[in-house]
């Protein structure tokens, strides 16, 4: 009787919590009063983790959600595929009734909404630093539990030699043909740049004019794609010969073609599949404590490598990688040597502005 009264009252702080009569702080004062731990109170109330929709449901769901539950008896995970965009994280933590716990964002958007104190700071007391495979997949505001790569794809049939860097993207007398961009900065910038010459090491911070006159150079020979799908659909159409997409789609592109279509590691941008926690979440600390364990889980990271094609994060997570899939693994030490991980920060300090620059000149 006392366990169900218990219950009862947890059930109706989360509720009260869920509505915004009480504070974040009143709620956890009452479970302690209760003797309850916030865990108590998940079972009531699932931690939702938001993704982009697709197969991320079942990928994250089974790699990391499951994993997490069987650990953690009663404390449920459940997937919402409407697409974390900071605009929406943005909305629900300024009209106080949040909803998600853990977003599958990014580190430009972690720095950007960090700063607009829309999200909760990484407790790397409970996040463990080490399981990452480097810094700019530990961030104040986020942390990363998987990695993907915008790479150069090309159609080798139309090619006696193949293209070798983003220098060779952008020369249309030796490589001729339809090329194809993101309608983004994102990365295309940070090739333009290399593009001129400009070693890796060097393309920080980013000289956005000079970057958005090298992009002006090939705008009219160039198609631009909205989302994965329409990235693969104009290669895979011969619409464009050569493209920078992303190494999940040009992956099975390359699979699909019998490797006509192919890509390269080198000079790719390396970029981590950052999580944020909305300032506010509906279930505290937890969210902190399911991040931490995707990020520890080397086993999960490596079936969602083989699902979706995303790479692990985790340094011991290579070694399980089995051989059929390190040549797509974006993180495998062979590959990740020859990239560039994207600056999240330079990003997220300076994405609004040179986004709209770019895409009035790629319209202009």
């Amino acid at each position: 009787m006392a366990q169900s009264f218990q219950q009862d009252c947890v059930e109706l702080l989360g509720q009260r919590l869920e509505r915004g009569e009480i504070s974040r702080r009143a709620w956890l004062a009452g479970m302690a009063a209760l003797g309850a731990s916030p865990a108590l109170a998940q079972g009531s109330r699932p931690l939702v983790m938001v993704n982009w929709g697709g197969i991320a449901n079942e990928g994250f769901g089974r790699f990391y959600g499951a994993p997490f539950t069987a650990a953690n008896p009663g404390v449920a995970v459940t997937q919402d595929s409407t697409g974390p965009s900071a605009g929406r994280i943005r909305s629900m933590v300024e009209s106080g009734r949040v909803t998600w716990d853990l977003c599958d964002s990014s580190a430009s958007s972690s720095f950007l909404l960090g700063r607009m104190n829309l999200l909760t700071r990484m407790d790397y007391s409970i996040i463990d630093r080490s399981k990452v495979i480097g810094p700019g997949f530990a961030l104040e505001y986020g942390a990363a539990p998987y990695s993907f790569s915008s790479v150069l794809a090309y159609d080798s049939s139309k090619f006696p030699n193949a293209p070798t860097s983003w220098a060779d993207f952008w020369d249309l007398r030796r490589f001729p043909g339809q090329r194809l961009l993101r309608r983004d900065a994102l990365a295309t910038l940070d090739a333009a740049t290399m593009s001129l010459g400009r070693a890796p090491e060097q393309v920080y911070p980013i000289d956005t004019r000079a970057a958005l006159r090298r992009v002006a150079e090939i705008r009219r020979n160039c198609v631009f794609w909205n989302s994965g799908s329409e990235s693969e659909q104009f290669l895979r159409t011969g619409e464009a010969v050569m493209g920078q997409i992303w190494h999940t789609r040009a992956t099975v592109l390359n699979r699909e073609s019998n490797g006509r279509i192919k890509f390269i590691w080198n000079q790719g941008l390396l970029q981590a599949g950052i999580f944020v926690i909305p300032r506010g979440n509906p279930g505290g600390e937890m969210a902190q404590r399911l991040l931490a364990s995707m990020l520890a889980n080397s086993e999960g990271q490596v079936g969602l490598l083989g699902l979706l094609g995303n790479g692990p994060t985790n340094p011991a997570a290579a070694a399980q990688v089995p051989a059929e899939l390190k040549p797509n693994n974006p993180t495998d030490p062979e590959n990740e040597r020859l990239q560039l991980t994207l600056n999240g920060e330079w990003w997220g300090a300076n994405y609004q502005q040179a986004n709209q620059d770019y895409l009035d000149t790629i319209t202009g």
